[in-house]
C-alpha cells in the first residue's frame, strides 16, 4: 500500500468507523483537488506551526505526521473528535515531544469523505523558540465592518424547558433558562435561538382522535411568545416526530424521549407542516424566520429511517413550507460532523441555507459547496461529550474565540451549543460545575466562554488591520482588533490551542506579547480585562469559597452571584503615542485592551 493509500484509508476509518458518519458513510474517495504546495513547518517553544497556501475548492485540510518521509502518515489527533481537520493554516501541533524529529504532510478535503493527495513532506525538529510574539495594530486602518458572527444564533435545550417550574440545584428551571436567554441577548447581542423538540409531545402539537388528525399550536405559542418577549427570534427546528404520527413511536432519544421515527403518513406530515407554517405566519409574521428540517439525521441515534427517507422528509417539508409562503427560508441537513452537505445542495426541493454541526475543531469552509447559499452552523462547541469538564474551562473560552475569528466573513451564523447548563438530554445536572455545555451555569453564573464572547462584543464595528509575528503568532496567539465610532480602539488577544491534552495549561506555551499601536494621535487611556485562571474563571471562584458540595448553599449562591462580573484586570493608565505594551499571556488566556483617546 502506498503512502497515499495508507493516508486515505486512515481518513476513511476516522470518518466512518463508529463516528458521526454512521448513516451510510460511504467509502472515502480521492478528491479532485491538488496537493497543497509550499507547506512550511516552524518549530517553536512547545509546538510546531504548520502553514500552507490554500487549495482551490478545498473546504478544509487534514494535517498528517510521520516519523519518516516514507510514513506511515496519520492525522494529527488533537483530541477534539468529530472531524480532525481545520479550514486553513496556520495550525499549531502542540502534541509534539521536544527533541524529536517529525515529518509533516497536509491533504485538502473536497468534502469530509473526499480527501486529496498529501503534500510533499517537510522535516522539522521539535525544539527552539523564544516565546515572544509582537502584535501590531493600525489604529487608523479600516478592514471593513467587523463580523459579529456569534450574534445571529445560540443553541438551547428543547425550548419548552423555558416554561418548566421544576427545580434543579434549588433553581427554578424555566426562570433560569429565560434569564440565560435574556443575558445572551442583552449582553452578547444574540438575535435568535435554536432548540430541539418543538414538535415534541410535551407541547401537544399533534394527536389523532377517532383516526383523524388534530393540530394544537397553543403550546408552541407559549414557547415562541416567551422567546420573542426576550428579544430573540426562534429558529424553527422541525422535530421530533409526534407520537401519533410516528411509524415507530418507540424509537426515541434523550431522557425526554424525543421520537426519531419517520412519519407513518407523509401526507399527514405535510399537512402538519403547512398548518404550523400558516399559523406562525398569521400570528408572528414569520416570513423572515429560518426553518431547519430535523437534527443530525446522519446519526442513527437521531433518525431511525434510511438516508433516502430523510431526503423524502426534507423534500416534503420544504415544499409544504413554500406552499404557504415562498419567502420563508428552509434548509438543512443539520448534520453532525459536516455530513451530507453535498447531498443537500442536490435535494429536489428548495434549499435556502445549509446547516451543519461540528465539535472540537474550527468550522470548515463550506463556501465551495454552498453555491452562494448562507451557511449556518447551528451547533458548535469544544466537545460533543456530555459532562466533559473541558466545557467549564478557560481552554474552552480560547477555543470559542479561535472559531469565531476564523468563521467571521465566511459563515453567516456560528451558534455555541448552548446558552444554559439547564439541559436534560441525558438527565438533569447533578452539580454546579458538571461539564455542562452552557455559556452560563445553573444559576446563570458566567463561565469563561461567556466572558470571552462578552469581550468580543466590546470590540468596535470597524475592523482594524493587525499583524502578529514571532513564536506561535497566528497559530497559538491570535488577535482581533476594531475601532468604535468615538475612536476607541479595542485589541483582543488570546493564547490557545486545539489540543485537548493542554486543557489545564502548559507553561511551555505561555507567551510574552508586545503590542504596538500605530496611528494614535495623542495620549490614550488604556484599560485591560482578562480571562484566565485568575480572572473570570468560575471554577476557581467556586473553589475559593469552599465549593466541595454538589450545589452552593444560600450564602454561597449569594457570594457567587455578587462576584459574577469581569472586573478590569489592572487600573487604567495613560499610553503615549509610540509606547509599547508588554503582556504576559498564559496558555490558555485572553486579554482585551481598550485605548480611548484623551481629549
Amino acid at each position: 500500500m502506498t503512502v497515499e493509500d495508507t493516508a486515505r484509508s486512515n481518513w476513511a476509518q476516522l470518518m466512518g468507523a463508529g463516528g458521526a458518519q454512521d448513516r451510510e458513510p460511504g467509502e472515502t474517495v480521492e478528491a479532485g483537488l491538488d496537493a497543497p504546495a509550499g507547506l512550511t513547518a516552524v518549530a517553536g517553544r512547545g509546538h510546531i506551526t504548520l502553514d500552507w497556501p490554500p487549495v482551490d475548492r478545498a473546504i478544509g485540510y487534514a494535517v498528517h505526521r510521520a516519523d519518516s518521509p516514507d510514513g506511515p502518515f496519520t492525522v494529527v489527533d488533537h483530541g477534539g473528535g468529530d472531524v480532525l481537520a481545520v479550514p486553513h493554516g496556520p495550525y499549531a501541533d502542540t502534541t509534539v515531544e521536544a527533541g524529536r524529529t517529525y515529518w509533516y504532510a497536509v491533504a485538502a478535503l473536497e468534502t469530509v469523505t473526499a480527501i486529496g493527495p498529501l503534500s510533499r513532506p517537510v522535516r522539522v525538529e521539535a525544539s527552539g523558540g523564544d516565546a515572544q510574539v509582537t502584535v501590531t495594530v493600525d489604529a487608523l486602518g479600516d478592514d471593513g465592518p467587523l463580523h459579529h458572527v456569534w450574534r445571529p444564533m445560540v443553541g438551547a435545550e428543547h425550548l419548552s424547558h423555558a416554561l418548566s417550574t421544576d427545580r434543579t440545584g434549588g433553581r427554578e428551571i424555566g426562570a433560569d433558562v429565560r434569564e440565560a436567554l435574556r443575558r445572551v441577548h442583552d449582553e452578547l447581542g444574540v438575535e435568535s435561538v435554536r432548540a430541539h423538540a418543538i414538535l415534541g409531545d410535551d407541547l401537544g402539537v399533534y394527536r389523532e382522535v377517532d383516526g383523524e388528525p388534530v393540530h394544537d399550536f397553543s403550546g408552541i405559542d407559549r414557547v415562541f411568545t416567551t422567546v420573542l418577549a426576550l428579544g430573540l427570534t426562534p429558529v424553527v427546528e422541525l422535530g421530533f416526530m409526534p407520537r401519533d404520527l410516528a411509524r415507530d413511536p418507540e424509537r426515541t432519544v434523550f431522557a425526554y424521549r424525543g421520537i426519531i421515527s419517520p412519519p407513518k403518513d407523509w401526507d399527514r406530515w405535510a399537512a402538519l407542516i403547512r398548518a404550523l407554517t400558516t399559523h406562525l405566519l398569521e400570528r408572528y409574521d414569520c416570513h423572515d424566520w429560518a426553518f431547519e428540517v430535523w437534527n443530525e439525521p446522519n446519526l442513527s441515534v437521531f433518525w431511525s429511517g434510511t438516508p433516502a427517507e430523510y431526503w423524502q422528509l426534507y423534500e416534503v417539508t420544504a415544499r409544504a413550507i413554500k406552499d404557504v409562503d415562498p419567502r420563508i427560508r428552509v434548509g438543512g441537513p443539520a448534520t453532525a460532523a459536516v455530513g451530507w452537505i453535498d447531498d443537500q445542495v442536490r435535494a429536489d426541493a428548495p434549499v435556502d441555507f445549509l446547516s451543519t454541526h461540528v465539535y472540537g475543531t474550527v468550522p470548515l469552509d463550506l463556501r465551495p459547496l454552498a453555491g452562494g447559499r448562507p451557511l449556518l452552523w447551528t451547533e458548535w462547541g469544544v466537545t460533543a461529550t456530555h459532562g466533559n469538564p473541558i466545557n467549564d474551562t478557560v481552554f474552552a473560552a480560547t477555543f470559542l474565540l479561535r472559531g469565531m475569528r476564523s468563521a467571521a466573513g465566511r459563515v453567516d451564523a456560528l451558534a455555541p451549543w448552548v446558552a444554559s447548563d439547564h439541559f436534560e438530554e441525558l438527565g438533569r445536572p447533578q452539580r454546579l460545575l458538571h461539564g455542562g455545555f452552557g455559556l452560563l451555569s445553573v444559576g446563570n453564573l458566567a463561565k469563561p466562554k461567556f466572558w470571552a464572547l462578552s469581550l468580543a462584543q466590546r470590540l468596535g464595528d470597524t475592523q482594524l488591520p493587525v499583524t502578529a509575528t514571532g513564536d506561535g503568532a497566528d497559530s497559538l496567539v491570535e488577535t482581533w482588533a476594531a475601532r468604535r465610532d468615538d475612536g476607541t480602539v479595542g485589541v483582543l488577544v488570546w493564547n490557545g490551542t486545539l489540543d485537548h491534552s493542554k486543557v489545564g495549561g502548559d507553561s511551555g506555551l505561555d507567551r510574552q506579547v508586545t503590542l504596538q499601536v500605530a496611528g494614535l494621535a495623542g495620549p490614550a487611556t488604556l484599560r485591560q480585562w482578562r480571562v484566565d485562571a485568575d480572572h473570570g474563571d468560575l471554577r476557581s471562584r467556586w473553589q475559593q469559597i469552599g465549593g466541595d458540595a454538589d450545589w452552593p448553599d444560600d450564602e454561597q449562591w449569594r457570594a457567587l452571584a455578587a462576584a459574577d462580573r469581569l472586573d478590569e484586570a489592572s487600573p487604567p493608565q495613560t499610553l503615549q503615542p509610540g509606547q509599547e505594551i508588554s503582556l504576559a499571556l498564559p496558555n490558555p488566556g485572553i486579554v482585551l485592551l481598550e485605548l480611548q483617546p484623551q481629549g
